[in-house]
């Protein structure tokens, strides 16, 4: 069997619901499976939830509930957003499955015994919400940078992991796999921080109960962090490789998927996955991620989404009105994948007139107009050559590129040049008059005009798969109908 490539989100902690910032990344995942496999390659993309930890014990009490039944509460509802947002996931990890909490507590008693991970005590200023210790120079007066609180002072006997020891070895592969950290522009920082001498990682808490056991000294549960980043190998087998024998019987098998192809995640926690994830990794003997792929935020009024700030944004509000599609759309064009982003109700509803109603929906629509007058049917085969179907074709190779690499603003960019190309060329060539001098080549335009939209159903599948299968469905080969706009527009 050859190796799938695997795609990867960040997993999602469960002290709220789900908001656009969540489905940002899962969206982004789903958009990159969907190319791959139309491609034909073998892919397999996980996601999941982060279910352990001190937030999650807190939001549980405040609802008055245990908290296996918040996680179990709150994972259905990311998963019912999933489906809504038609994302089409191959796997589904939860940190409270026993193929996860089995795995971690084999790899700690692993690294334990090896020496990687040693006990202690620590000191230091943990940010609650961050769910980490922050150093001073982390702090913005006095508080951590993301939550704006003032972290606390903790002291506790713990288990450290020796991060220290794998600082040369980060830098090393930093520099040899340029592509590792990604995108390039935010490399810089993750070097710099290992470069200004790594401290050993504090790996369990005392005083938090929700969370896995260490298994020789249960007083101590390991530390949502270092829980949450195995993930990536306990859904894929590592379990079974280590010979954990509750898990002999799992079905997969770790080689078929690792190392990963890409880890997608928010720019805030590519720490953890530029240095932590493959610290351990290489205390484990494995090879590190081809990629950590870490995007901006998306904004309100500059300020990061959160329910606790009251700028949260439930995608569902967006969908029920405008439909799925344009909200994926929207969301992948509207900004560079990498970059930071304000979401905006008038912007949204801007490209759904100007790019996909008037752009988009009415190519389409007066394209089969014309072909439905002059065709009469669509032929199975193009049996034209003109230059809209040649710029297509250049086209199509400057698409594949900025999927391969990510830029997927710049992948529908590519398919809106030519959505405007095609535009124009109707414009400047007139099939509706030239059918009255010359039906023949006004066919062949229109034959062209057809084939050449079949270019834009491939390219915008990823991104919007119910409007690629409401355009192949019109495009079919045969008899041409009459149709409905494919996006009415949004009137103010």
């Amino acid at each position: 069997m050859t190796k799938k490539f695997y795609i990867t989100t960040p997993i999602y902690y469960l002290n709220s619901a789900p908001h656009i910032g969540h489905a940002y990344t899962t969206l982004a995942a789903d958009v990159l499976a969907r190319y791959k496999k139309a491609k034909g390659e073998d892919v397999y993309f996980l996601t999941g939830t982060d279910e352990h930890g001190a937030n999650i014990e807190k939001s549980a009490n405040a609802a008055g509930v245990a908290p296996q039944k918040w996680v179990d509460d709150m994972a259905e509802k990311f998963k019912d957003l999933w489906t809504n947002l038609n994302i089409n996931y191959d796997d589904f990890i939860r940190t409270t499955q026993p193929r996860h909490e089995l795995t971690v507590q084999e790899i700690f008693e692993k690294l334990l015994k090896k020496g990687d991970i040693y006990k202690g005590k620590y000191s230091g200023k943990y940010c609650l919400s961050c769910e980490c210790y922050l150093n001073e120079s982390e702090l913005v007066d006095g508080k951590c940078p993301i939550h704006k609180k003032e972290p606390q002072l903790i002291e506790e006997e713990t288990y450290f992991f020796k991060l220290s020891a794998y600082q040369d070895a980060l830098l090393k592969h930093y520099e040899q796999n340029k592509e590792f950290l990604s995108p390039s522009y935010r490399a810089a920082e993750i070097v710099n921080f290992v470069k200004n001498e790594l401290k050993d990682l504090s790996v369990t808490r005392t005083k938090v109960k929700w969370g896995i056991p260490v298994k020789s000294d249960p007083e101590h549960t390991i530390y949502v962090w270092f829980d949450a980043l195995i993930n990536y190998i306990s859904a894929i087998g590592y379990g079974k490789a280590l010979g954990v024998k509750e898990l002999q019987d799992y079905p997969l098998n770790m080689e078929d998927f690792w190392p990963a192809d890409v880890h997608l995640i928010g720019k805030e926690i590519f720490r953890f996955h530029a240095v932590i994830w493959p610290a351990v990794l290489l205390a484990l003997g494995l090879p590190l991620p081809k990629k950590v792929f870490a995007h901006g935020w998306w904004t309100i009024e500059g300020e990061k989404m959160s329910k606790t700030r009251g700028n949260f944004i439930d995608p569902r509000d967006i969908t029920v009105k405008y439909g799925v599609d344009p909200l994926r759309y929207f969301i992948f064009r509207e900004v560079p994948f990498g970059g930071d982003g304000d979401f905006s109700m008038d912007a949204f509803k801007k490209r759904f007139n100007a790019d996909l109603a008037n752009d988009l929906g009415n190519l389409l629509s007066r394209t089969l107009n014309m072909a439905a007058k002059n065709l009469g049917e669509i032929p199975a085969e193009c049996n034209v050559k003109g230059s809209m179907l040649e710029k297509c074709v250049e086209a199509d190779a400057d698409y594949e590129r900025h999927m391969d690499n990510l830029e997927f603003d710049k992948a529908l960019d590519t398919a809106w040049l030519v959505i405007g190309g095609m535009n124009k060329y109707i414009d400047e060539t007139k099939p509706w008059s030239l059918a009255k001098t010359d039906l023949q080549k006004a066919k062949n335009i229109l034959t062209e005009l057809v084939f050449s939209l079949k270019y834009v159903c491939k390219w915008i599948a990823p991104f919007m798969p119910e409007t690629s299968k409401e355009m192949e469905r019109r495009l079919k080969t045969g008899k041409i109908e009459k149709y409905a706009p494919l996006f009415p527009r949004i009137e103010a």
